[in-house]
């Protein structure tokens, strides 16, 4: 279940690519993203401009099966992107979207790449893949990258219920290679809010892969400002970060990194 309501993810969908349109006024982008092995910043934009026009179209229709996606997939048309052009084509979309959920409400049935899905999970899905993105985006101009608590929060809790999803074992193999006695990481947000309670357990001591809200002892902890925890597992910060106390089985915690998969 969201932190957030539905209404304010895709009010979130609109603010977050705002941030981003900010950020890149009159920047090069042609600039190449670390993050994004073989994108630059404007194919970067391409992207996620496309991927959400695509669910706005999935929710509009009420989509019953997967939508083609290649038009945001394949990037080579996109190498020398103007920010005057793209930043309200950007504004442009991401309004849209957030318009389409609006009107769809949260619960209806229709296609999501995981199971059962309703609407509420392009609302929650597009915030945080708009959020990813401009960290993306951000840190590829050498900009200061940072993001409200409530909703990185949010982010770490819906990449933890999407990643422990069993869908993973069939679909990458190799994080059936995962569960083992005594494999359990901590994660410890040292710079929030105590009422946020952003802490994280990941345990893979059983043949799934389940998550929890909590303050446990584990085989490994990570500690540091929940942004950079934000960015260690999307992969998007390297756990050897100056800003990130790793204590106990680190060796660990690089073999769930590389394992996981979504994100």
């Amino acid at each position: 279940m969201s932190l957030l309501s539905y209404e304010r993810q895709c009010a979130e969908i609109v603010v977050q690519t705002e941030l981003l349109s900010s950020c890149i006024s009159g920047a090069d982008l042609t600039a190449p993203v670390p993050s994004c092995p073989g994108w630059n910043v404007g194919q970067l934009l391409r992207h996620l401009g496309g991927g959400q026009r695509w669910a706005e179209e999935v929710v509009r229709t009420r989509a019953a099966q997967p939508q083609a996606d290649d038009h945001f997939r394949d990037l080579s048309a996109y190498t020398h992107e103007d920010p005057a052009v793209i930043g309200p084509w950007l504004r442009e979309g991401a309004a849209q979207l957030a318009d389409t959920l609006r009107g769809a409400g949260p619960d209806v049935r229709l296609w999501t790449p995981v199971p059962a899905g309703t609407t509420a999970f392009y609302g929650r899905r597009f915030l945080h893949e708009t959020l990813m993105h401009r960290a993306d985006a951000t840190l590829a101009l050498g900009a200061e990258f940072t993001v409200d608590e409530a909703v990185a929060v949010d982010a770490v809790d819906e990449w933890m219920e999407l990643g422990s999803l069993p869908m993973h074992f069939e679909v990458h193999p190799w994080m059936r290679e995962l569960p083992g006695p005594g494999r359990t990481l901590h994660l410890h947000a040292t710079d929030t809010a105590p009422e946020l309670a952003a802490e994280w357990v990941v345990d893979l001591t059983g043949d799934s892969i389940d998550w929890r809200r909590a303050h446990e002892k584990a085989a490994v902890a990570v500690r540091g400002p929940l942004t950079e925890l934000l960015l260690l597992i999307y992969k998007r910060s390297p756990a050897t970060s100056a800003d990130v106390e790793i204590l106990g089985d680190a060796p660990l915690l690089d073999f769930w990194l590389e394992r996981v998969s979504f994100g």
